[in-house]
């Protein structure tokens, strides 16, 4: 019998507009592993990379989300200005996020997703529930965007030694440059400059 045949003989299922609820799959890849793609580099590269580009990931989506919380509780004389400001570099986090993690799927690994598990390999610290002053939020800001330069340099490093030169291109290209870009225009609002002088 053939498939065709096996399958007209098949009791056809029911049309329907419900949708299936409530499925649940096998874990196809685990978290930490890298599959065989044809992009030649080496299994002990592409691992290394991901794994490296992971604890980016994470520091990235934490700033991220730094950005927004500080977007929303900004105060102050400089309110507007800083408002639009953490909004405009939390969109291009966002990019970063994503370039980041297609970049983990690139090379055959599983891009960390869930902000739980984001949370638990972040080398960025928790900041307080509540409001600080707007220089202690700006301060943590650039602490974070410390953070996720010095893991992007030393892992930009790394992996071009290994022979990645598409992970080394986004560090460098991507993260590196935008969030030292960003740690500019953040660290001049720290700058006690008169508007006028008296």
């Amino acid at each position: 019998m053939t498939t065709a045949d096996q399958r007209s003989s098949q009791t056809p299922r029911p049309r329907s507009s419900q949708p299936w609820l409530h499925q649940r799959g096998e874990e196809v890849q685990q978290f930490g592993t890298v599959r065989q793609l044809p992009v030649g580099l080496s299994y002990d590269a592409r691992m290394y990379s991901c794994q490296r580009l992971n604890q980016v990931l994470c520091d990235l989506r934490i700033l991220h989300d730094m950005y927004k919380k500080h977007h929303w509780l900004m105060r102050g004389q400089t309110f507007y200005q800083l408002h639009l400001l953490m909004d405009k570099h939390a969109e291009e986090q966002t990019s970063l996020i994503d370039t980041v993690a297609e970049r983990v799927q690139t090379l055959g690994g599983v891009a960390v997703g869930d902000p739980r598990h984001v949370a638990e390999i972040t080398n960025i610290p928790r900041p307080p529930n509540g409001v600080e002053e707007v220089p202690a939020m700006l301060s943590r800001l650039l602490e974070a965007h410390e953070t996720v330069l010095e893991e992007a340099h030393d892992a930009a490093a790394r992996v071009q030694e290994l022979g990645d030169d598409g992970t080394n291109d986004v560090l460098v290209s991507d993260v590196i440059r935008t969030n030292e870009l960003q740690a500019w225009f953040v660290a001049e609002h720290l700058v006690d400059t008169p508007l006028v002088h008296t």
